[in-house]
């Protein structure tokens, strides 16, 4: 069964929260805008796995009352175990920028803004990094600014770090005691060459990199149904373009 990109991003990101090496991921949260990571949760789900989702973007049936207050008083707790953050810029040692580029406050391009991103990422079990573009710009070799630190120093409390960071073209594994990243697979048509070309910070990757493993068609028949169902009140013209399913009338 053939597949487009967002599908083959959205089982890989459901392989990496299932991961069995990883801390186990029973309370999921999605708290931006990001219809992609929100299919690799609701994937995990259908599949059978015991997770509770927190979506703060579901139109309806949203579990938090007060919105992000509440889903920072769970983290700090230690009741989050997995978040996704991106960036504007992404940098080798998993530093997040979503500030902005050039002197300080980010007078070059500006980017939403940090808001809770440091907090959550240093106060969840762990990370998934996740930013479809993959160029120069993004991917950096140093972020103009920090938002969120990717490791911290000796005696700083920090419950996690990113697991990977999942870009449209490769999957990154990091390693937080190198505070560096290996390539640890290459989506379709892509070559270690390549994603070197394509990024702005040094990495490691082995003498043969696997491809990206692509969907079963049991995962691309839960995406189009069950999983588009959960999701089309609130991504429907996500699901309109990339499952081919309009939202309910």
């Amino acid at each position: 069964m053939s597949f487009v990109l967002e599908e083959l991003l959205a089982v890989t990101i459901a392989r990496l929260i299932r991961d069995p090496a990883a801390p186990p991921a029973r309370h999921i949260a999605v708290g931006a805008a990001s219809p992609i990571p929100a299919a690799a949760c609701w994937l995990v789900a259908k599949q059978g796995a015991p997770v509770r989702l927190s979506l703060l973007h579901k139109r309806s049936g949203n579990p938090f009352t007060e919105g992000t207050r509440e889903l920072f008083d769970l983290t700090g707790q230690g009741r989050i175990d997995l978040f996704f953050l991106g960036g504007g810029e992404i940098d080798g040692a998993a530093n997040l920028n979503l500030i902005g580029t050039g002197e300080w406050p980010g007078t070059g391009v500006r980017f939403p803004g940090s808001f809770g991103s440091a907090f959550m990422y240093m106060m969840t079990n762990r990370t998934i990094l996740f930013r479809e573009e993959h160029s120069p710009r993004v991917l950096v070799d140093r972020v103009a600014h920090i938002s969120a630190p990717g490791v911290s120093a000796p005696g700083v409390f920090r419950r996690g770090h990113a697991q990977a960071l999942v870009t449209g073209r490769c999957v990154f594994r990091f390693h937080p005691e190198r505070a560096r990243f290996s390539l640890e697979s290459l989506h379709p048509g892509e070559s270690v060459d390549a994603i070197r070309a394509a990024t702005g910070f040094d990495f490691d990757a082995a003498d043969d990199v696997p491809q990206t493993t692509a969907p079963t068609d049991a995962e691309l028949a839960l995406l189009r149904g069950v999983v588009c169902d959960e999701m089309r009140e609130t991504y429907p013209e996500f699901c309109a373009r990339v499952f081919n399913r309009k939202s309910a009338a």
